[in-house]
């Protein structure tokens, strides 16, 4: 990896701070929780961050707004989705 591509990824991940910065603290705890595991659905979120279930709702919205979490069906439920960061 070049100089160029770390100082890259490096904006990278702080332009997706950066548009956390301004959302209510529910959004920016879910972020943090992603941040620390890979993937998880919305009630291991909740689980996670001991928040009820419509605050993880409301969080993970504004997060999709802000193009910061990316969501996916999850292949073994597939009434579940699964919640990841955006790289």
């Amino acid at each position: 990896m070049s100089t160029t591509d770390a100082v890259t990824a490096d904006e990278d991940v702080t332009d997706r701070w950066t548009a956390v910065r301004d959302l209510p603290p529910s959004a920016k705890l879910v972020a943090k929780v992603l941040d620390y595991n890979d993937t998880l659905t919305q009630s291991e979120l909740a689980e996670e961050t001991l928040l009820p279930p419509r605050t993880v709702r409301y969080a993970l919205s504004r997060l999709e707004e802000e193009d910061v979490v990316d969501s996916r069906f999850s292949f073994t439920d597939a009434r579940k989705r699964l919640y990841t960061l955006a790289v």
